[in-house]
């Protein structure tokens, strides 16, 4: 029906040719018995008083034509009500008149009804006076064409509402939490259902018992998935006791509900308050709640399993960019030149060095960054040989300091791969100059299971010839989109920038 409503259809026609439909169709059920009632007695509601007095019936003359003048007095109401007077009265659209027609049309209902009636109850004539029967049967329709009206409003106040529950359902949500678009879909289905038991003329007796009950589940359901539930989840608490919760709630809203079904019923007798009060807390506790709970976990099992796709794909994405951004030609031919000219200045003691540290990084950055976790002192081992590295090219400056404090025992906490690197690689790279004072400050702590890193370094602007001038670091981007994936609501990273320095503080929750 929502989908009805979001592409714009004409309800209008659908209404209308849904009650030409029902009363052709009801037409042509009436001409179907006319056929057979020459040969065969047709049972209808008041044959058989006709038969007690002992007198004829035709089934033409006191029940078809009679029911083809109320069938189309139901069709003529309701195209007028449905769609002139109600619309009008809607938009304010000259009340005074709308409201006149509205009366005349319950005035042509009753005088409709009353003079079908007469015939309806034709037998009443041979054993009353025509007074009396006239009186007797225009009081009696008077209140039937009341009762016409009144669920013509019912119809067009449920459609109204179902309208505009399920063209707002979303803003409804977004305003009030609590009332899923599953609960507005019940709520519309609640409706509809009590239109239908009012125009079967069903006993009021079960109407209310119905809506009580309907109402009290759509609220049971609301706050459970709202409410409940989650605290339960949250205190790793199972079933039942989420069961003892609701039976408490039913039992304490049982009261007002019990004092208003006596108020509706009128009864003195109070048994069948109780009756309706346990029929519908048993109804809540032993079929309402249990269904939520199902539902409820089906529906955390499939949110956890989006998100655990949503995860991995995006690690997956993260991991392959921050490779492409790694294993490139500007980080190797850096490292080869720094190599190279590491090699010039002195003996192949250094190189070595340099060689060894570029190929434990290679291999960690081709072997363990395929894993989802490793061990902290690993990647801490991937981040004291890139450091390393890096010193071999600027340990000849004075001018360059770098200081770090890394904690080399971290028992066996474990971490996402390669996500503390790019704080580190950014710094080397806005860091350092070889031509201005420079500095570095490195900070890696560990306390319980949570890591405490920190990265200052200075900041010096790129030459006009700099092919990096415009990028804005390695990485950076990439590691925030990780730690949102990875560690969510499990980490803060806290960045500020000045003029001429750069500071990040991240905390992570490792497990």
């Amino acid at each position: 029906m929502n989908d009805l409503l979001k592409k714009n259809l004409n309800l209008g026609k659908i209404e209308f040719w849904a009650a030409t439909t029902i009363y052709v169709f009801g037409l042509l059920l009436l001409l179907a018995k006319v056929s057979n009632s020459v040969d065969n007695e047709i049972w209808t509601p008041y044959r058989y008083m006709f038969n007690n007095y002992h007198l004829h019936y035709s089934y033409s003359k006191y029940f078809f034509f009679p029911q083809v003048f109320r069938y189309t007095g139901y069709y003529g109401a309701y195209l007028l009500w449905n769609f002139i007077i109600v619309p009008a009265l809607a938009q304010k659209r000259r009340v005074a008149w709308h409201i006149i027609l509205g009366l005349a049309l319950l005035v042509a209902l009753w005088g409709l009804f009353g003079i079908t009636d007469t015939w309806l109850k034709g037998y009443l004539f041979y054993h009353k006076s025509a007074d009396y029967v006239y009186n007797i049967v225009f009081k009696t329709n008077v209140l039937y064409a009341l009762w016409v009206i009144m669920m013509l409003t019912f119809y067009s106040m449920v459609k109204f509402a179902t309208r505009f529950l399920l063209s707002n359902v979303d803003k409804i949500n977004a305003k009030y939490q609590v009332i899923t678009r599953g609960c507005v879909i019940a709520l519309v289905i609640c409706m509809i259902t009590t239109f239908l038991l009012a125009l079967s003329e069903a006993q009021y007796e079960l109407i209310v018992t119905f809506v009580i009950i309907a109402l009290t589940g759509i609220g049971n359901v609301s706050f459970s998935f709202y409410s409940l539930i989650p605290a339960t989840f949250a205190k790793n608490r199972g079933f039942f006791n989420y069961l003892f919760k609701v039976t408490g709630i039913m039992l304490v809203i049982s009261v007002p509900i019990g004092f208003l079904t006596a108020v509706i019923f009128n009864k003195v007798n109070i048994e069948p308050v109780f009756i309706i009060g346990a029929f519908n807390c048993g109804i809540q506790i032993l079929l309402v709640a249990p269904i939520s709970w199902m539902i409820y976990k089906r529906n955390l099992a499939g949110k956890q399993e989006i998100v655990h796709l949503k995860t991995a794909l995006g690690r997956s994405t993260a991991d392959l960019d921050f490779l492409r951004s790694q294993i490139n030609p500007h980080f190797l031919f850096n490292a080869l030149n720094t190599l190279y000219g590491t090699a010039l200045q002195e003996d192949a003691e250094r190189t070595a060095e340099g060689v060894q540290r570029l190929g434990d990084m290679m291999r960690f950055m081709l072997q363990e960054n395929m894993q989802e976790k490793i061990l902290l002192v690993r990647e801490i081992d991937y981040l004291n040989n890139y450091i390393a590295l890096q010193k071999l090219r600027t340990q000849t400056s004075p001018d360059i300091t770098i200081v770090l404090q890394i904690e080399e025992h971290v028992n066996a906490l474990q971490i996402a791969p390669m996500l503390l690197i790019p704080f580190i690689e950014n710094a080397f790279k806005h860091g350092i100059s070889l031509r201005e004072p420079s500095h570095i400050n490195i900070s890696l702590q560990t306390k319980e299971n949570t890591l405490y890193f920190d990265v200052h370094n200075s900041i010096h602007p790129k030459v006009v010839n700099d092919t990096e001038k415009y990028n804005n670091g390695i990485g950076l981007e990439n590691v925030k989109q990780r730690l949102a994936l990875l560690y969510p609501d499990k980490h803060e990273l806290v960045i500020r920038e000045s003029a001429k320095d750069f500071f990040i503080h991240l905390t992570i929750q490792l497990q």
